[in-house]
């Protein structure tokens, strides 16, 4: 049974760059996988793209013969995949039990209210794959409170339209820091809860707030997502490498995949230190990592990295060191060799 990521959020939040890392990351531990690209608008992927949207339909083509905009060029750009799908199920039948990541467009009415990504997303579910959508999100969206809500409403929706397991995700986390100081821990925008303690800093971010309307909207806004009591947010730098396990753990259970199979001597090491309990990254480790301690643990990496590259070249030296004074010892034994009296002569 093969098992995929679709990879969804809005403009800038990091998708390709996701499928990049996340495609390489997979690659390090063992685990076969293949991108595929259903962004018509991305004619340049970083990724290698096994299977790419624009062999189908292109952008640039939509817009100039149907005349239309960037963004109802990708609508119907899916409209036509899902009026074509299989076309996509060819391609993915190829791909056999690789781990698939679909690189998904930005355009957020293709996930909150459109129905062909979801019904393609339903298709690819009927070929017997066990997908998890993932919902990233800049985490800068953590610096203003009206951009927070914004964002806790857009997960929400796009929970319930996909209707699918499903993560959300604060992308970018390493540079939160640079943003500026946040009005709380981490954990408070992760878990989501008791998120009326935001509304006096929204007041502040925007005096128009305090009318009497937009405070009863603010608040019923926050009742109404912590009645759903569904959004909660993972985090992810994703060139930090214990980041990005910390979320394919979370990822492989959401969607129920298990590191390998029976034990044995073809594991990978990733594969037996995941299995055997390898330890991860918690809310609190993050909120020291990216934001209490950055600094001190950035200086401490660049340290480790120096010294795995002087543990690298060290057996170098040392090997030719080792034969410079094998070749001294040579010399000095020939010369303390004792003269037997014995001449040897050799005939030709």
């Amino acid at each position: 049974m093969p098992f995929a990521q679709l990879v969804i959020g809005p403009p800038g939040s990091g998708k390709s760059t996701y499928c990049d890392g996340m495609h390489q990351f997979m690659s390090a531990i063992g685990r076969k996988c293949s991108v595929v690209n259903l962004d018509p608008a991305n004619d340049h992927t970083s990724y290698p793209c096994a299977l790419d949207i624009r062999d189908l339909v292109t952008l640039e083509e939509i817009m100039a013969d149907e005349e239309l905009g960037p963004n109802g060029g990708v609508l119907y750009a899916l409209e036509e995949l899902e009026h074509n799908i299989e076309w996509l199920q060819s391609g993915l039948d190829r791909l056999g039990e690789d781990y698939v990541l679909f690189d998904c467009p930005g355009q957020v009415e293709l996930f909150t209210h459109h129905s062909s990504l979801r019904n393609i997303f339903f298709r690819i579910q009927k070929l017997g794959y066990r997908l998890v959508a993932l919902h990233l999100t800049d985490s800068y969206c953590l610096t203003l409170p009206s951009l927070y809500i914004s964002t806790l409403l857009l997960s929400l929706r796009s929970m319930l339209q996909l209707d699918l397991p499903h993560l959300n995700v604060l992308t970018k986390i390493d540079k939160i820091s640079s943003y500026g100081p946040l009005p709380f821990d981490l954990e408070f925008y992760t878990e989501a809860e008791d998120l009326s303690d935001i509304i006096p800093h929204l007041l502040e971010e925007n005096p128009m707030m305090r009318h009497p309307k937009f405070e009863g909207l603010n608040s019923a806004v926050i009742e109404l997502v912590e009645d759903f009591g569904l959004v909660a947010f993972e985090t992810l730098a994703v060139e930090d490498k214990k980041s990005m396990m910390t979320l394919l753990q979370a990822i492989d259970r959401a969607g129920g995949y298990a590191f390998g199979g029976a034990e044995g001597a073809n594991d990978t090491v990733w594969q037996v230190a995941v299995r055997d309990g390898m330890r991860t990254m918690n809310v609190r480790d993050v909120q020291e990592r990216w934001i209490d301690r950055k600094e001190e643990f950035d200086e401490l990496e660049r340290k480790q990295l120096e010294e795995e590259v002087r543990a690298r070249e060290a057996p170098l030296d040392m090997g030719n060191a080792y034969n410079e004074e094998d070749e001294d010892d040579l010399e000095e034994m020939q010369r303390n060799i004792p003269d037997s009296g014995i001449k040897v002569v050799r005939r030709s």
